[in-house]
């Protein structure tokens, strides 16, 4: 009987267990999006439902029910954001490295390689709330960071993707900021279009 080998590292461990890396940029955008919701996009939908409910029935009132629709879509955000916040170790990518670890891959690096074809790619290893995928911003648990993980230049590994194997060289490893985009008050908000009274 062929037994399964125990997860020895947190990439290995269940989704639930994964510890909460982050670099700072991205615990700045957690924050900000907690902040609105809390401080501006809740009061504004509160004050809807509280005048929608002033209006007679609120069995038949698609304000009064839209509202509290989108309050507890606001309340589950808030409460996603916060659980992400507490959990949150920052990794900054801008702290020096000594040895071994300044050369090879690990949350925050931002890896240059090539393919066999010699397509050359580059990738930053940030947190899972941070994939931006038009940035080459990857999770560091994604197939790709996972294994690109402690290697170096000039080593190869092999990523193992739906549509075969692939062969990757290493060229470059470095650990520099890593640009994250600011939280920005989304349009269409309910905070946006209610007028200031």
């Amino acid at each position: 009987m062929t037994r399964a080998p125990k997860p020895d590292s947190d990439a290995d461990a269940p989704a639930a267990t994964l510890k909460n890396y982050i670099t700072p940029g991205g615990l700045q955008r957690l924050k900000g999006e907690h902040r609105f919701l809390l401080t501006k996009e809740r009061p504004a939908v509160t004050a809807v439902v509280a005048w929608a409910a002033g209006n007679g029935d609120r069995s038949e009132n698609a304000d009064y029910q839209y509202g509290k629709r989108r309050l507890r879509q606001i309340d589950g955000r808030i409460r996603f954001l916060t659980k992400r916040i507490d959990a949150a170790q920052v990794v900054d990518p801008e702290t020096p490295r000594r040895g071994p670890a300044a050369t090879r891959v690990f949350f925050g690096a931002t890896v240059r390689y090539a393919n066999a074809a010699g397509t050359e790619r580059v990738v930053s290893i940030v947190g899972t709330d941070e994939v931006d995928l038009e940035r080459n911003h990857i999770s560091w648990v994604s197939p790709l960071a996972r294994t690109l993980m402690k290697a170096g230049p000039g080593d190869r590994v092999v990523l193992h993707a739906p549509g075969g194997t692939e062969t990757l060289l290493i060229l470059e490893v470095r650990y520099e900021r890593i640009p994250v985009e600011p939280f920005r008050e989304p349009p269409g908000a309910e905070s946006a279009t209610r007028p200031a009274s």
